[in-house]
């Protein structure tokens, strides 16, 4: 039996992370300029391709921090497909709003979990530590996906922040790891590098139960008022 297809309700993108503007003007340039056989699907694959990148080069850290290199290249790598896949498509007009947005937000949770088991699999943090990251972002992907149901609104960014200013901010991150290694800290067993993976992922926590709570007033007040 065939399930019909319902159409995917109209989305309010919310994106206000400070580089949105030159971002987009970035975009918009590459998309002018992609060949014609460079697809959304195609470049969702070259998303992923990024994360496996960034998963391999912080696993074969154990090695050698030099392939971290190759963690901060998939990092580059996987900006592009993630970033061009929605924009070339509402660039052409050619947009599956359901197909793209449940393929697109499916991928996205599985490149999380790659960059942040990749993580804990390095010698720099741990893997306990990597999964309270890991929980806080797919709670927070959790929270805008369920406010793009019950408001038609998609936020993009939280704090002034979006993937972009995260994937940065990771770099960064990687970019520390190669100068300073991996050996001990002020801190014993736990790292410099555990605290400030930990301390981020208890951010978004919080953001999580903050954003709730403030979309679940807002959701009784229009329900109140027969909205």
């Amino acid at each position: 039996m065939t399930i019909p297809l319902q159409p995917a309700p109209a989305l309010s993108r919310i994106q206000e992370n400070w580089l949105a503007a030159r971002e987009r003007q970035l975009l918009n340039w590459l998309c002018a300029r992609m060949p014609r056989w460079v697809t959304p699907d195609l470049l969702t694959a070259v998303g992923m391709a990024g994360a496996f990148m960034i998963f391999l080069g912080y696993a074969a850290s154990n090695f050698g921090s030099s392939w971290l290199l190759l963690a901060i290249a998939g990092y580059v790598v996987q900006w592009f497909g993630d970033s061009m896949d929605g924009s070339i498509a509402r660039f052409r007009r050619i947009e599956r709003p359901s197909y793209g947005y449940f393929i697109d937000h499916s991928c996205d949770g599985l490149a999380t979990l790659l960059i942040l088991m990749g993580i804990g699999f390095s010698p720099f943090v741990t893997m306990d530590i990597a999964m309270v990251a890991l929980a806080g972002y797919l709670l927070l992907s959790i929270h805008a996906y369920l406010s793009a149901r019950v408001l038609g609104e998609f936020k993009l960014s939280y704090l002034a922040a979006g993937p972009t200013e995260l994937r940065l901010m990771l770099i960064a991150l990687t970019a520390a790891m190669m100068a300073l290694g991996n050996g001990p800290g002020l801190f014993g067993r736990i790292s410099g590098f555990d605290i400030f993976v930990g301390s981020a992922g208890t951010i978004l926590i919080l953001l999580f139960v903050i954003q709730t709570l403030s979309t679940g007033r807002r959701l009784a007040r229009a329900e109140r008022r027969g909205e």
